[in-house]
């Protein structure tokens, strides 16, 4: 167990990583953040705030990426004092994770860089909670390298995210015996409930999504064991600028986490 500011990573209670996939603008991100601290206050949870500067690996080259690192790592950084919510964003370079460790609580590797060992190695250095997102074409019994490479400068503090694996063309499948697998590096586990109901390229220039099941999926996760949940989330997500067919309505994420509570309880 550690913390990400004064979130509890791995302990008793059960923690949330939320937000928009990528930062549309300043004003949409700070309202998701408000909302999403106003569910953290009703319900009493540990949250995360998420959204990311750039998207590098999207399936068309004129999809929206993002504001880029310096404008998007402003932006956040306005989440971290005014609405008062710990930030994570992801990094895609060895230059990109020492800018963004001057301004985020805990360092995401995005799941096609899982094993990239200079990022790795650097994410280390950053002194920094390291959040290595598990690709999907990863092994759960294979994670123990890409943890090394992230302590091998002494950095302690690793969790893993479960996405789901690919399965045949444009699919995702999640098998939850992973969570256990990889528990079992005496590392905490997170799911993320939004990027396992992702149809990769399956709209052609851009991914598909079944929203419908991440309610099923993050409630067998929590059941199977995760320390945390990832769920990506927006106002309106048919019309988000990237993820919006696998993101949350946020007006129904409450509801969704009060379920999840209730389950963490009975599993202990």
């Amino acid at each position: 167990m550690f913390k990400v500011n004064s979130v509890e990573i791995g302990g008793d209670n059960l923690f949330f990583i939320l937000g928009p996939c990528v930062i549309e603008s300043e004003e949409h991100v700070i309202k998701m953040a408000n909302i999403i601290k106003e569910i953290a206050n009703s319900l009493n949870i540990q949250v995360i705030f998420k959204s990311s500067y750039d998207k590098a690996n999207r399936t068309s080259l004129v999809s929206y990426r993002g504001p880029g690192i310096r404008e998007g790592l402003r932006i956040l950084s306005r989440v971290k004092k005014e609405v008062g919510l710990p930030i994570t964003t992801d990094v895609h370079s060895v230059e990109e994770v020492f800018i963004a460790s001057e301004v985020v609580d805990m360092i995401q590797l995005p799941a096609f860089l899982c094993r990239q060992t200079d990022l790795l190695v650097s994410a280390g250095k950053t002194k920094k909670p390291v959040n290595i997102k598990k690709g999907q074409f990863v092994a759960p019994h294979s994670i123990g390298p890409m943890i090394e490479k992230v302590k091998s400068n002494g950095e302690d503090r690793v969790c893993i995210t479960e996405r789901g694996y690919s399965f045949g063309y444009n699919n995702l499948v999640v098998d939850m015996r992973s969570i256990q697998i990889m528990k079992s590096f005496n590392v905490p586990v997170i799911f993320d409930a939004t990027h396992s109901v992702q149809l990769p390229g399956g709209l052609g220039n851009s991914s598909g999504g079944e929203r419908e099941f991440v309610p099923t999926l993050a409630r067998a996760a929590v059941a199977a064991g995760a320390d945390g949940i990832f769920m990506e989330c927006h106002d309106c997500p048919d019309c988000a600028l990237c993820d919006g067919p696998n993101s949350m309505p946020v007006n129904e994420i409450e509801s969704l986490l009060k379920i999840l509570i209730g389950i963490k309880r009975i599993v202990g």
